[in-house]
């Protein structure tokens, strides 16, 4: 069986993590069993069941982008406004 990120595990919901930990164990006993036809099909489940979890941590990425594109055009406004500022100061000289 396959086991997702610790950062999706982390963003699942409490019940879809109750399920994924118990899917887990039961496709662990079916490969401890060898009955790897079944545990395939548990872990299709389990492939479905963190999908959820797998946008939400895209779109925290997605955020995180935003928010860094946000700081540097804020950083460069106030360059560009320094600049101009120190160019005024310049020609009142």
């Amino acid at each position: 069986m396959r086991h997702c990120s610790v950062q999706v595990r982390g963003l699942l919901t409490r019940d879809e993590l109750d399920r994924y930990n118990a899917l887990m164990e039961v496709g662990g006993y079916l490969e401890s069993q060898q009955r790897y036809d079944l545990s395939a099909v548990v872990q299709a489940e389990v492939d479905l069941l963190i999908q959820p979890g797998i946008e939400r941590l895209k779109e925290k990425g997605r955020e995180r982008d935003r928010m860094s594109q946000e700081y540097l055009e804020e950083r460069r406004r106030a360059e560009w406004e320094a600049q101009m500022r120190a160019a005024t100061d310049d020609e009142e000289d």
